[in-house]
């Protein structure tokens, strides 16, 4: 049995973009509601809300709608996206709702790095996704750390530990090429 070395879990409702999005939409139930339960209208600092228009009043639905997204937000800050270990010889990847894992064997790898990318309120979270050329794995944040094969295959693992990740697998790749027989 392989000594465990990285282990890190990842867990949907942790990106920040998609919890801001849902927030927001949750707000604007809310704000709906309170229109629609006080249809008069409302100069607040610079504010003009004009009168709820319509007899029909939705305000009950728009409540409901913004209380599930906030139960929604909650409920995913505990499912898991997905699971990254690394042992002495091979890097796993499992995704909790794909059912998938891909392996990465240390002694293909040929470069590893870290990169930095620009935060864009559009990421989603992916698994096992190959855009331009390179297989995306990634929950949330902006770090990730980059690792080339001997096949020429490029990996993209999005992890918030992404110096202790890099910093781990060199030390993995020096110790392999100064052993090659294990």
């Amino acid at each position: 049995m392989e000594k465990l070395i990285f282990e890190e879990q990842q867990y949907h409702g942790l990106n920040k973009h998609s919890m801001i999005r849902r927030l927001l939409l949750s707000v604007f139930c809310f704000v709906a509601y309170y229109w629609s339960e006080n249809p008069k209208p409302v100069d607040v600092a610079m504010i003009h809300i004009g009168e709820y228009p319509g007899d029909v009043r939705y305000g009950e639905l728009f409540f409901v709608l913004g209380l599930a997204l906030v139960a929604l937000s909650v409920i995913l800050l505990f499912v898991p996206h997905m699971k990254i270990k690394v042992d002495n010889r091979i890097i796993r990847i499992k995704g909790k709702l794909a059912g998938r894992i891909v392996e990465i064997p240390i002694q293909s790898i040929v470069q590893v790095r870290k990169v930095t990318v620009r935060p864009t309120i559009f990421a989603r979270p992916v698994f096992n996704l190959k855009i331009k050329g390179k297989i995306r794995f990634y929950t949330w944040g902006n770090e990730f750390v980059e690792i080339r094969d001997n096949a020429g295959e490029i990996y993209r693992i999005g992890t918030q530990k992404s110096g202790e990740l890099v910093q781990i697998l060199r030390s993995l790749l020096h110790t392999q090429r100064q052993n090659p027989e294990n």
